[in-house]
């Protein structure tokens, strides 16, 4: 057996989150897959299967658990089947357990559809300060602390700050059973930046799948560009988003988003990048 190590949302090729990626994996079961991604220890490892809805079917584990769907794995699997010549240039479908979503190869970047936005509850920050240790002064006052999902749920703490986001020391147990208790993945922190070609700078945990903290996390900011429109925070009038994540791991990663808008409701949401020519 053959697998990929695959760099996705690299920024100047540099930086950017492992996924691992296995080609035709009809022999494996879900049990020998959750093997394979433990023992690969990468945040996330996508096993390629034959699909009879789609171009292909896809299925995510981390080193812990299943999960429905997973951006930079995505992006590494296609970027692989295109540098293989497996695939060439086009808009592709995959099967996940969050649907048939599509997927665009070009020359240099992956994008991946992701489901349509769901604004879910507005939490209380009080224990999430304390999981993150901060006081209520940490955050961006002006912007609801609130679970968002396309695709995978997460719970989204807007941060004050880049110089505050990049200090944070968090709780992994506290943050690990918050989690179980709303029934996310995890967290997303993100703080907004005056910067032009920059939307945010973010960082996610989720300890609860075996991840403290991974430098890329793609449904993770395509839920943050469809929460920035809704809070009218867009910088340009083509949807177009810029994010940077790892920064504080010391693996700056760039992800970017697309939104596409009709009537002021979304109707469709990408997430994107570049990924690594090397395996």
């Amino acid at each position: 057996m053959k697998t990929y190590t695959v760099r996705a949302f690299t920024k100047d090729n540099k930086g950017g989150n492992i996924a691992g990626v296995v080609l035709d994996c009809s022999i494996f079961s879900n049990k020998e897959m959750q093997y394979i991604a433990k023992e690969l220890g990468f945040s996330e490892t996508a096993f390629i299967l034959k699909s009879a809805v789609a171009d292909f079917k896809i299925k995510f584990f981390t080193p812990e658990s299943e999960v429905d769907l997973c951006g930079h794995a995505t992006i590494a699997a296609f970027s692989l089947l295109r540098n293989l010549k497996i695939i060439s240039c086009g808009t592709y479908t995959q099967e996940t357990k969050a649907g048939v979503l599509k997927v665009f190869v070009t020359e240099n970047e992956i994008f991946m559809e992701q489901s349509l936005p769901e604004f879910l509850n507005i939490l209380n920050s009080s224990e999430i300060l304390d999981s993150l240790n901060i006081t209520e002064e940490s955050l961006d006052k002006n912007i609801p602390v609130r679970i968002i999902s396309t695709g995978l749920k997460d719970i989204f703490i807007p941060i004050k700050n880049r110089e505050i986001l990049n200090k944070i020391s968090p709780n992994q147990d506290m943050i690990k059973s918050i989690s179980k208790k709303f029934n996310v993945i995890g967290y997303h922190l993100f703080a907004l930046d005056e910067e032009v070609n920059v939307d945010a700078y973010c960082r996610n945990f989720a300890p609860l799948y075996g991840i403290d903290e991974e430098s890329a996390t793609g449904t993770s900011n395509c839920a943050l560009a469809c929460y920035l429109y809704k809070l009218d925070k867009v910088k340009n009038d083509n949807y177009h988003f810029n994010f940077i994540q790892g920064e504080s791991l010391g693996n700056i990663s760039e992800i970017k988003g697309q939104l596409k808008i009709e009537s002021n409701h979304i109707k469709e949401c990408y997430i994107g990048g570049h990924c690594s020519s090397t395996y």
